[in-house]
């Protein structure tokens, strides 16, 4: 007979939890953790195009050497951020977020620099090479912006009554966002002065 109470005691549990949205709370987190690993593979399909391009620019014999052992390290320090997607809280997404900048940064100065080697823009492998990263930074936008769906999701329903009280008692944290980087908001200057 206990045993009997004690299984209809899990049932009436189990019935309370999932109607206090327990399992959707863990479907949104699944979400979430799902669109995080899109977020990161397109991250990697730009980190492994890297090495293509900077072997691509070495090739110029009189191509600024600095430029591209910074867009190296740029790499290596991007790369060796991984985060647990069951933690990707506001700092752990800024971490993460700096150092694919500092990235973007080098990358950046890598192709104003490349604006003074006019055989090199002629090249098609690095043509070819641009126009991939183009598209890996377009799907790195898309992934970022799904992601933020997916947080926002998340987040909102577990701030809402009645699931903030189940989302407490299980450690459901909300997660971070990616935000604008510092100083995006302002217009890059350009500078066409091609001179070697």
């Amino acid at each position: 007979m206990k045993s009997i109470l004690k299984l209809l005691g899990l049932v009436v549990i189990a019935g309370s939890l999932s109607s206090c949205s327990y399992n959707s709370m863990v479907e949104k987190r699944e979400a979430v953790s799902k669109q995080w690993a899109n977020v990161e593979s397109a991250y990697q399909r730009r980190s492994d195009l890297i090495p293509n391009i900077v072997n691509t620019v070495k090739g110029e014999a009189n191509f600024e050497q600095q430029t591209l052992v910074d867009v190296t390290q740029a790499r290596a320090s991007a790369t060796s951020i991984k985060l647990d997607p069951s933690k990707l809280g506001p700092d752990d997404i800024k971490k993460f977020e700096q150092a694919q900048s500092q990235l973007t940064g080098s990358l950046s100065r890598l192709m104003v620099s490349v604006e003074k080697y006019p055989d090199l823009k002629t090249n098609e492998a690095f043509t070819g090479l641009m126009a991939e990263l183009e598209g890996t930074e377009n799907r790195i936008n898309t992934e970022r912006n799904r992601f933020n769906e997916a947080v926002n999701d998340y987040n909102a329903f577990i701030q809402k009554f009645p699931a903030l009280i189940t989302a407490r008692m299980f450690g459901f944290q909300p997660k971070g966002y990616f935000e604008a980087s510092a100083g995006s908001d302002k217009a890059p200057t350009v500078n066409f002065n091609t001179t070697k």
